[in-house]
């Protein structure tokens, strides 16, 4: 079989590409990680309320055993995913964090100050709302569920009507999410832990030392943040704050600015590329020669954005789809639409259609009204309405503060699943209609920033 001349690789059979083509033109939509997020539900839905149902039990509540030197732990495979996997969803959450608040839009107080305003109206409304409902309540326990926003529902749903919705609401949203997402990380953490032990605390303060020395020296090597990292979720989980804010933590001691300025490394670089372009071609120093270019550039490129870059896809496309696929299975059979009705579900429907956009509207538009910010990048209000609304998806944040709110009760945990996926849906269709037919975009807001 004939191979190309520049890879030295067999080439892709045409039907294999023909077949490959549409998955990868779907991994290239903004949107796919929102699309494949809710289908991942659907399917959950589907699995739970088929003739399969006792399946997707049988899957996800598998018992599970790990064993390391003689110590080990039992567990389910929805525990797995829950307590472990998405320990790096938090890192991400964490690295995302920290990027926008030293080199992002976070970076400056002016800047930060509108969406942290509009963070804070649609955590409290929503709350208060939840609590108007669940009061003195067996389910008043899972007031945060309804505080928080999911950033890839949010932003794929905006992506639908981009060529109606300008770049700085977009960022707007970006920006009040990454708030949401602290205040959701400070709720987890002093409300729903387990009970504290000082000394695993300890030693967790110890660990964290240990990351701040690895980010004080600038070290690149992923394999001593990783062994750090593990440290961590072990010693909090034993603390008595729930493990998978170690990676959040993880997160924030990852290196985020160049080591080295980088105009100072291009000018060396220049100097080393003409110098080699003056002297005759040496094909066997040519490896050492790239070798050296390549670690020139890494001294540009901060150690987050390549772990970024790295866990992103495996975060996106795998462990938040499989997330939504462990936990959006609830057995609807034995329920009406009355069941909508009980204070729970009730709540947190309310607390995210209502909630959510009351707050972020009314607090946003008192902000500008009282020149504390101006509006974003040229929208208008009805467009700041319409991305209100749509921060109104709580879907994955949510449903892992529910699983926390209602450990050990599956019936109100069933509830409260039912409220998440029904205020969700309402908050993304009737946003998606708001933006896309209601809200007129000002000019401005369609030019996206030079």
């Amino acid at each position: 079989m004939a191979t190309s001349p520049k890879t030295n690789r067999p080439p892709v059979p045409a039907l294999f590409q023909v077949a490959l083509a549409p998955v990868q033109a779907f991994f290239r939509l903004e949107a796919s990680s929102g699309i494949l997020l809710a289908l991942c539900a659907v399917a959950a839905l589907a699995w739970a309320n088929s003739p399969w149902g006792a399946s997707y039990v049988a899957v996800f509540d598998a018992p599970l055993r790990l064993e390391v030197v003689g110590h080990g732990g039992h567990f389910t495979f929805r525990e797995l995913i829950n307590d472990g996997l998405m320990t790096l969803f938090f890192f991400l959450v964490g690295m995302e964090i920290k990027r926008e608040l030293s080199s992002g839009e976070l970076r400056t107080f002016s800047r930060a100050l509108l969406p942290l305003i509009a963070a804070l109206g649609g955590m409290v409304v929503p709350a208060g709302l939840y609590l108007a409902f669940t009061h003195g309540t067996p389910a008043q326990g899972g007031w945060a569920i309804p505080m928080a926003t999911d950033i890839a529902f949010a932003i794929g749903c905006l992506t639908l009507v981009k060529a109606r919705v300008g770049h700085g609401l977009v960022v707007f949203l970006t920006a009040l999410a990454i708030f949401d997402d602290i205040g959701g990380i400070l709720v987890i953490a002093l409300f729903y832990g387990t009970g504290l032990h000082v000394e695993w605390l300890a030693v967790a303060a110890g660990v964290v030392a240990v990351l701040w020395g690895l980010n004080r020296f600038y070290v690149r090597n992923g394999l001593a943040y990783a062994l750090a990292g593990v440290a961590l979720w072990y010693a909090m989980h034993h603390g008595g704050i729930h493990a998978t804010l170690s990676g959040v933590v993880l997160g924030l001691c990852i290196p985020a600015l160049p080591s080295r300025p980088g105009r100072e490394v291009l000018e060396e670089l220049a100097a080393y590329v003409n110098g080699l372009v003056s002297r005759p071609d040496d094909e066997s120093a040519r490896g050492a020669q790239l070798l050296h270019i390549e670690e020139a550039l890494e001294d540009i490129e901060p150690p987050l954005n390549r772990f970024v870059h790295l866990w992103h896809g495996y975060v996106a496309y795998g462990i938040v789809p499989l997330f939504a696929l462990a936990n959006s299975g609830v057995d609807v059979s034995s329920m009406s639409p009355s069941d909508l009705l009980k204070p729970l579900p009730l709540g947190i429907i309310v607390g995210l259609f209502v909630g959510k956009q009351l707050g972020i509207f009314l607090f946003t538009w008192a902000a500008v009204k009282a020149g504390v910010s101006p509006l974003p990048a040229g929208g208008s209000f009805g467009q700041l309405h319409g991305v209100a609304v749509v921060a109104g998806i709580g879907f994955t944040v949510a449903l892992f503060v529910g699983g926390l709110a209602f450990a050990g009760q599956p019936a109100l945990l069933a509830e409260a699943k039912l409220g998440i996926l029904t205020g969700s849906l309402l908050s993304a269709v009737v946003g998606y209609v708001l933006l896309r037919y209601v809200a007129r975009p000002a000019q401005a807001a369609l030019q996206a920033p030079p």
